[in-house]
């Protein structure tokens, strides 16, 4: 019996404290093939961002992109940035763990969060957010 040559796609993870979304695309990036966010799996808004819905909606994302034939992925994280946070939330890690053990392999690791060199004015204004 010949075995069946892998088939890659990428898994673009952005958490933020917020909200986790799951976004699995074929190795070009052109193709949708499973897509999730935490609101999908909580009705709770102060839920969204936590590692409980992202783990339900890694499991939801990896089964739809199992049964269309994925059996690897890239993994492209994350988080805000710009003058945000530049650290993932909460759902990042756990979501990993959960696509693992969904049984998709994982190739690479890449931090996408963005970065501004030179950055736009900051929301506020000049003497800040006046509560």
């Amino acid at each position: 019996m010949a075995e069946k040559t892998p088939k890659w796609g990428i898994a673009y993870i952005y958490s933020s404290n917020n909200n986790t979304i799951i976004h699995i695309t074929d190795i070009t990036g052109a193709e949708t093939l499973a897509r999730a966010s935490g609101g999908m799996a909580t009705n709770k808004d102060k839920d969204k961002g936590s590692p409980y819905p992202a783990i339900k909606i890694a499991r939801m994302v990896a089964e739809q992109a199992r049964e269309k034939g994925l059996t690897g992925i890239n993994l492209k994280i994350r988080a805000p940035g710009g003058h945000k946070k530049r650290i993932p939330g909460q759902g990042a890690q756990p979501a990993i763990r959960a696509l693992v053990r969904a049984g998709l392999r994982i190739g690479s690791i890449e931090d996408v969060t963005p970065i501004p060199h030179d950055t736009t004015r900051k929301a506020g204004g000049r003497r800040g957010r006046r509560v």
